[in-house]
This record gives structure tokens, C-alpha cells and sequence, in this order.
């Protein structure tokens, strides 16, 4: 076509626009165990100190159940969250019992209190008094009153019970304690008891238990809290491993300050005097409680380790201290210690524990033995109990992990399998963990396995879960994975053209129409007879494959994130020809081979979108080039690159330029485009045509005139040659 030069500056500031990264605060994202293989195998997870203490105090303890209340309310004793007894006075009592219990706690005089109290319950009037005398710090009368009540029948006091117990018990001890803060630090040292004192306040410590076992009445937990209390004695007492158990009980039955009690005593022993420190190491409890500190890293600050643990770290791995009943978690500590020598030597004693063949496969993988790996990685994985939660974690990074053990087992073997070529194993222990490795499964699932060998998984392992509820998209619930697994199946077909397989496997009706519609339209055009018929369902699989390319063809990893709607992009786990060369093997070379195969086309971030860019521009190709059609095509092609790819943006506006006539918005090309006149495309095909060809030839229309008035005479002369020899045929 003629070029004049009105084309060649037309976009100017509209496609020069500068394409700045930018870098934005996004949400966390899990873990994955492709990021960097060799750090996956070679780490030990730091463990949980919740979980850890759980083992201290076994599930068959003898201390029975107690009311999951918060132990936190008795922290610092009985009478210090009055509104939480007042409450629970004028919830449990009639109000004029309650109103009158309340005027008595003002007195300061018991014997005034007792006698006031005369139309009160018994035992409600004896622990009034004794309260009021413990509050002025007249300990044997209160433990008079106290004992009073104990002493009645057992049908008489099914309301205080347990509170008197427990007060008798304060009274021992209490005097004892000086008033502190709960973050002290280090914690004030009291006195030890007198053992007669502390033997008759563990003795009502225990009968507090007995008695909420026995079906008294415990609305303010106290016997979860006699627990701790038991235990600040024994600790006084310079019982530490008695100490440490009660905490671990308290905490089993649901109440945090018997974990927050534990992680200070923890922390000062870890501070302890070496001398001061040896003779408590040998009790096993004290061991099992160091331990869990250090393998958790619950003493660890912004990611670093106190001086103090590696000294004690060093201590619990001394042949003479280290108590092999808690051989599994020594062999633990050694390898995150780096003492990989001492952790075999652990493991020898170490029994079967989920742990202690994890730690094997480690060490099998360190000696290069896989095999032996893959084995200790089953065994770990059959061992672990599958309800083992060590809770959430970040590593160095910040990526966030659900550790659950065997999940996490099952991951690391699953890169072996990677490595060994056993890929569909390697996808199933991935796929198993849910939601915590989905991350991974989905780059398996996306760039591994082949699309044959993900179809045939999917229709053999994964059902579809219920349809989506409206209640669920208002919330922005995620769907299951399975429903996840199942879309990009069906993503990975629409884009491999298998357009008839695709729409079962995505979620909603929506989605399932919106397949099979990007179906119809590319396989219109490709089959359809007219050109003009083909370019309009081109262009309409490039709208589908614009506005809704996500959701139809985006990778669920890189480079489109599907996982985060496109929203975050995540660094690249897999493998990539032109990155930087893998560490130690990891991916394999025929992995990395199905990676490059199965990797998008282009290789870009919202590949979809070149998808779309690149089916419009086909649709151009298939109409007349003069048409209004044609340079609505490639403006809308360019429009979906302009803002992300400059260079491909602008090179269908250069084909525009080179082919097309102008249009009255050709000055906002790429921005402002209105949609393709394909009608008018065929009403006026004929007549494009004609105008192409006589623009083709109008550079040639005086030599074509000569050759043309040539070809006449040529042909005026043989038809005059023609008539002239017939004429003297005749004449003979």
C-alpha cells in the first residue's frame, strides 16, 4: 500500500511509555521443597516446643482430665482476678446470696464475717470467713475456716469444694512468695518451704485434683491450676524434675501458662552455672525439657542462636550426661548442631521412632547413598503418626510451613523419586500433603508430568468436590485442591488444543462454558471456509483468551501464578535453560528436559495475554488490509502488550503502519481501539480487493498501458492477416 508519513510518528508518547519493576509488600507465601532441594534434604526443621513438652507428660498420665479454663487468671494466685470470682459468684448463686457474700468480702474482720453470714449455706459462710481472714493475712484462722468446711459432708459443700482446698493450700505457700512481675527476668528466687509446709500444700494441691475428679464443683479451674502451683513449689524446693513434669501435665490439659512456665524454666537453666547445671542434667526430665528448647529453637531471637545453647547443646551430648531414653531428640540436636558423627552414634540407640529415621535418610543422603535414603524416608513416613502437627514455622526466608511430619518426610522423598525418574510417585507424595505442598504438586503436576500422565492420575485418584457455593465465593473461600488440581488439568488441554477433554475439569458452569466457547472459536478458526468467517472467530478466542486467560490457560506456577490470580509473582522454582545451572544434580537432566518441553510459550509473565495478542493478530491476516477490521485487530493486539512488553506492542503497530489505511483513532492506537468491523469486512471484500490491486499496479500503469496497446495491435495484426489471407483463399 501506499506509506505515507503520517504513519510513522503516530504513537509517540502512547507507546512510549517506561516499563519500571516495581517491587510491593505482598502477602506470605508457604514454603516450597523445589526452591532449593539440596537445603529441603540437608535441613532438620526446627521442632515444636509444645509438641516437644506433649512428650514429657505421656496422653496415659494419671492425672485426670480437668476444665479447659484459662489457667492464666491464676497465674499469680487465687485472689488476684476478682472480677473473674465475682462473676462467676453472681452467675452460680441467687442474688441475694450472692449480694450478701459480696458485702462480707469488705469486712476485715472474719469472726464479724462469719457471724453476718448466718442465713448463708454452710459451706458458702465458712469459705466467706476463711476468705476474709486470708485476706488480712491471719493464715491459721483462715485454715481453720478452710478445714471447717472440708470437714462437712460431702453433700453439704459441692460449691467450694475445690476453692477451699485450694486456699489451704495458699495458705502454706503463699506467705512464702514474694510479689513479682510474670516477665521478671530472671525470675525472683523465693525461699524454700518449710518441708512440713510444703508437704501440707502439695497434699491440698492433690485433693484440689481429687476432688474436681470426684464431680465437686471447678468453675474456676483450679484444678489446672493446682498443677502449676504444685509445680512452683517442688521448683523451690529444688525439685526440678518433679517441677517440670507438673508444668508439662498443665499444659497437656490445655493451659498455656504451663507452657509459658516450662520455656521460663528453660531459659534459666540454659543460663545456669555450668557447676550448678551438671548434677540437674542427669534427671531425665530436665534433659527432655533442655532438649525440646534447643531442637525447637524456642529460645532463638531474629533467627539467631544464644551463646548460652550452644555451650548447653555441647553439655547434652556428653557420653556421661546424654540419657538414651531420649536418644531420637540427642541425635536431633547433634545434627542441627552440625555434629553429624555424634548423631549417628545417637541413632543407634534411637529405636523407630518417625524421627529417628528421618534423621537416617539425612545421613544416608550425606554419604551419597539414596537407596538407603528412599528406605529411611519410608520408614520415617510409616512411622509418623499422621495427626503429627509441630505447627507453623518460617524459615530463613520468611516462607511459612505447616510442619507436619509425615507431609514434610513424604516431600523430601518425593525429590528423590524427582531425581530418579519416578515421576507420577513423586507427584502422588506431594499431592497427599494438600493444601501445606501444593505449591510443589502444582509444578509437578504443571511441568513434569507429561499431559497423558496427569489425565490418566485425575480420572483415577480425583474426584470432583462439590460445586462452588455462593457463600464461599462471597467469603473468598479456596477451593480444595482437588478442584484446583482438576483446573489446571483442564488449563493444561486448552492449551495443548485438546479442546473437547478440557471443560469437565473446570469448577463452575461459568468456567465449563467459557471452555468450550474457547474451544468452538479456535476450532472455527481453523475450519471455517471464508477467511473473513476464520478471522472472526479468531479474534473471538483472542477476547476469551484476554479477558479471561487466567482462569482458561494461566500456569498455575510460573509464569502466570494462577495461584496468587496473578496477583504476586513468585520466584522461579523449576528449572530454566537460560537461569543459572542447578546445584548438585538437582533436577535430573531428563526432568529438566520436561520442564523446558512443558514450559509456557512464550516463556513470559501473563503468557495468555501474547495467547490473545497473537490470535488477534492471525485474525488480521485474514482480512482485507485496507479494512477497518484489520486495524482494529492489531490495535487491540497491541493494546494487551503496550503496558508490559513495549517491543512486541509496537511491532503490530509497525505491520498496521506498513498495510493498513488510516483510521480516524489511529492517533490513540493501542489505547482507545474500537472493536473489529467484520461485517463490513465482507460487504466490502470484493471491493478491498479491487482497490488493492489497483494500488498494487499503479506504480506499473504506463508500462502495463504500453504492453496492453502492444498485446491490441499484436492482435489487430494477426486478425487483419488473418482476414486478408482468408479473403485471397476465396479469390481462387
Amino acid at each position: 500500500m501506499l506509506n505515507p508519513d503520517w504513519q510513522r510518528p503516530l504513537l509517540g508518547l502512547s507507546l512510549c511509555l517506561a516499563l519500571l519493576p516495581a517491587q510491593a509488600c505482598g502477602p506470605e507465601f508457604p514454603l516450597r521443597l523445589l526452591n532449593d532441594r539440596a537445603q529441603t534434604l540437608s535441613e532438620l526443621p526446627e521442632s515444636n516446643f509444645a509438641f516437644e513438652l506433649s512428650r514429657i507428660a505421656p496422653a496415659n498420665s494419671a492425672t485426670p482430665p480437668m476444665p479447659k479454663v484459662d489457667g492464666g487468671y491464676w497465674a499469680d494466685g487465687f485472689h488476684d482476678n476478682l472480677e473473674v470470682r465475682e462473676h462467676t459468684e453472681q452467675s452460680q448463686l441467687p442474688a441475694a446470696q450472692a449480694q450478701l457474700i459480696a458485702q462480707l468480702r469488705q469486712l476485715t474482720d472474719a469472726r464479724q464475717a462469719y457471724q453476718q453470714g448466718a442465713t448463708l449455706p454452710a459451706e458458702l459462710r465458712l469459705y466467706s470467713a476463711g476468705a476474709v481472714a486470708f485476706a488480712q493475712g491471719d493464715d491459721a484462722l483462715a485454715a481453720e475456716y478452710f478445714q471447717r468446711l472440708l470437714a462437712l459432708p460431702a453433700a453439704e459443700r459441692p460449691l467450694r469444694s475445690t476453692w477451699a482446698a485450694y486456699s489451704l493450700a495458699r495458705v502454706h505457700s503463699y506467705a512464702s512468695f514474694p510479689a513479682q512481675s510474670d516477665y521478671a527476668e530472671p525470675p525472683v528466687e523465693a525461699a524454700p518451704l518449710a518441708p512440713e509446709a510444703a508437704t501440707a500444700a502439695r497434699t491440698n494441691l492433690q485433693l484440689v485434683r481429687e476432688l474436681a475428679a470426684a464431680g465437686f464443683d471447678d468453675p474456676l479451674g483450679l484444678s489446672l491450676a493446682s498443677l502449676g502451683e504444685q509445680a512452683r513449689i517442688d521448683k523451690r524446693q529444688g525439685h526440678w524434675a518433679s517441677a517440670i513434669e507438673l508444668y508439662a501435665s498443665q499444659l497437656q490439659q490445655g493451659s498455656m501458662s504451663g507452657y509459658s512456665s516450662l520455656k521460663m524454666l528453660a531459659g534459666e537453666l540454659a543460663r545456669m552455672p555450668e557447676p550448678q547445671l551438671l548434677g540437674l542434667l542427669h534427671e531425665l526430665p530436665v534433659q527432655q525439657l533442655l532438649t525440646a528448647y534447643l531442637i525447637s529453637h524456642a529460645g532463638w531471637s531474629y533467627g539467631e542462636q544464644p551463646v548460652d545453647e550452644q555451650r548447653l547443646a555441647l553439655l547434652l551430648q556428653r557420653s556421661d550426661i546424654a540419657n538414651l531414653a531420649n536418644a531420637d531428640r540427642l541425635a536431633a540436636l547433634s545434627y542441627q548442631s552440625g555434629h553429624y558423627d555424634s548423631a549417628a552414634n545417637f541413632l543407634k540407640q534411637a529405636g523407630d521412632s518417625g524421627l529417628a529415621w528421618w534423621l537416617r535418610a539425612k545421613l544416608a543422603l550425606r554419604a551419597g547413598d539414596q537407596v538407603a535414603a528412599s528406605a529411611a524416608y519410608a520408614k520415617a513416613a510409616q512411622a509418623f503418626p499422621k495427626e503429627e502437627d509441630w505447627g507453623s514455622r518460617r524459615n530463613a526466608d520468611g516462607d511459612h510451613e505447616q510442619l507436619k511430619p509425615q507431609c514434610r518426610v513424604e516431600g523430601e522423598s518425593a525429590l528423590l523419586a524427582l531425581n530418579s525418574g519416578d515421576y507420577l510417585e513423586a507427584f502422588t507424595q506431594l499431592y497427599r500433603s494438600g493444601e501445606i505442598y501444593w505449591l510443589d504438586s502444582a509444578v509437578v503436576a504443571e511441568r513434569v508430568l507429561s499431559l497423558d500422565e496427569l489425565k490418566a492420575y485425575v480420572d483415577a485418584e480425583v474426584v470432583a468436590p462439590p460445586a462452588v457455593t455462593q457463600e464461599e465465593l462471597d467469603n473468598y473461600q479456596p477451593r480444595p485442591v482437588a478442584a484446583r488440581l482438576r483446573e489446571l488439568l483442564g488449563r493444561r488441554l486448552l492449551r495443548a488444543e485438546r479442546y473437547n477433554e478440557a471443560p469437565a475439569y473446570f469448577d463452575s458452569p461459568a468456567l465449563q462454558q467459557a471452555a468450550r466457547d474457547y474451544g468452538a472459536v479456535r476450532t472455527a478458526g481453523a475450519d471455517s471456509w471464508f477467511a473473513s468467517d476464520q478471522a472472526q472467530a479468531l479474534y473471538a478466542a483472542a477476547v476469551l483468551a484476554r479477558r479471561q486467560g487466567m482462569q482458561l490457560l494461566g500456569y498455575e506456577m510460573s509464569p502466570d501464578f494462577a495461584f496468587t490470580d496473578g496477583g504476586y509473582s513468585l520466584d522461579n522454582n523449576y528449572y530454566e535453560p537460560f537461569g543459572p545451572p542447578p546445584a548438585a544434580n538437582w533436577p535430573s537432566d531428563a526432568e529438566a528436559r520436561r520442564q523446558t518441553a512443558s514450559q509456557a510459550r512464550p516463556n513470559q509473565r501473563f503468557h495468555y495475554r501474547y495467547v490473545a495478542a497473537d490470535l488477534a493478530s492471525q485474525a488480521a491476516e485474514r482480512l482485507p488490509a485496507r479494512s477497518q477490521a484489520f486495524a482494529a485487530s492489531l490495535c487491540n493486539a497491541s493494546s494487551w502488550l503496550i503496558d508490559s512488553d513495549y517491543a512486541s506492542a509496537r511491532s503490530y503497530y509497525r505491520r498496521y503502519t506498513e498495510k493498513g489505511a488510516l483510521v480516524p483513532w489511529a492517533t490513540h492506537f493501542a489505547r482507545n481501539c474500537p472493536e473489529p468491523d467484520f461485517a463490513g469486512a465482507r460487504e466490502h471484500l470484493w471491493q478491498y480487493r479491487a482497490n488493492a490491486a489497483r494500488e498494487a499496479l499503479s506504480d506499473y500503469r504506463w508500462p502495463l498501458l504500453a504492453t496492453l496497446l502492444t498485446l491490441s495491435a499484436t492482435v489487430a495484426g494477426v486478425l487483419y492477416r488473418r482476414r486478408q489471407l482468408k479473403q485471397k483463399l476465396s479469390q481462387r
